[in-house]
């Protein structure tokens, strides 16, 4: 967990916790910020187990124990986590640009070989505009590649995307030692955090979300909302 850990370091912890929000799509933190992660589906006896085990008192914590959750080995715990580091990250946005991650893999990888973790709406689109295109789910639908497909894949894409989900499950660095160096890597999604620490690690474009009116996320959020029915976010895009 180097990754989420140097996150953890760079991370002013300092705030208090005003609202958890978990929702069937996405969690919210308000911290200083608000931030987002997209809610794990994760199969289990939810009645036996509880996922979140003191789900109702998280808001007597820390801005520092609820980061640390991202840590967890429970999902929707650290899906929490991850949201709550995404409240806390101080986003220069001079050194973003108004751009989503459509716009960027469709540019980066046309003509190309592209693989992407996670299966995002734009994927039948972006069929039409590269050369072979790899779409690797841990549920696959029809025409996906499995989790197990992942080391064969990865290494001959030109282009990767990876859903920012792979830091909840702690994938994301098994997934960064498959590239290519010659790769061009980005992080994509609600749960990617917009923080510079990434580009230590042959990541050149984060592609995340940025809250600006954090009531309209916060009732969407609890409301069910999918990421596409959000309100009051902007999608930036730091590239390195």
């Amino acid at each position: 967990m180097k990754i989420i850990n140097e996150l953890l370091s760079t991370i002013n912890r300092e705030a208090p916790v005003r609202e958890i929000r978990q929702g069937p799509f996405q969690r919210a933190v308000l911290t200083r910020y608000c931030g987002l992660a997209s809610t794990p589906h994760e199969a289990g006896h939810h009645h036996i187990n509880n996922p979140v085990p003191e789900a109702g008192s998280l808001t007597e914590k820390t801005a520092q124990d609820i980061a640390y959750m991202a840590k967890s080995g429970s999902l929707y715990e650290a899906a929490i986590g991850m949201a709550a580091i995404n409240s806390l990250l101080e986003i220069n946005e001079e050194e973003c640009k108004d751009l989503n991650a459509r716009d960027l893999i469709f540019q980066k990888g046309a003509g190309k070989k592209v693989a992407i973790v996670g299966h995002f709406t734009f994927v039948p689109q972006l069929k039409e505009h590269v050369k072979d295109l790899w779409v690797i789910e841990k549920n696959p639908r029809e025409g996906d590649r499995t989790e197990a497909e992942a080391k064969d894949l990865i290494p001959r894409a030109d282009v990767v995307g990876i859903t920012g989900t792979a830091f909840t499950n702690h994938t994301i660095e098994q997934l960064l030692r498959l590239l290519n160096i010659k790769a061009y890597v980005i992080i994509l999604g609600d749960t990617a955090p917009l923080s510079n620490v990434l580009f230590d690690y042959h990541i050149d474009a984060i592609c995340g979300t940025r809250v600006v009116d954090y009531k309209a996320v916060l009732t969407c959020v609890g409301e069910g909302a999918t990421y596409r029915q959000l309100k009051g976010i902007r999608q930036l895009t730091m590239v390195k």
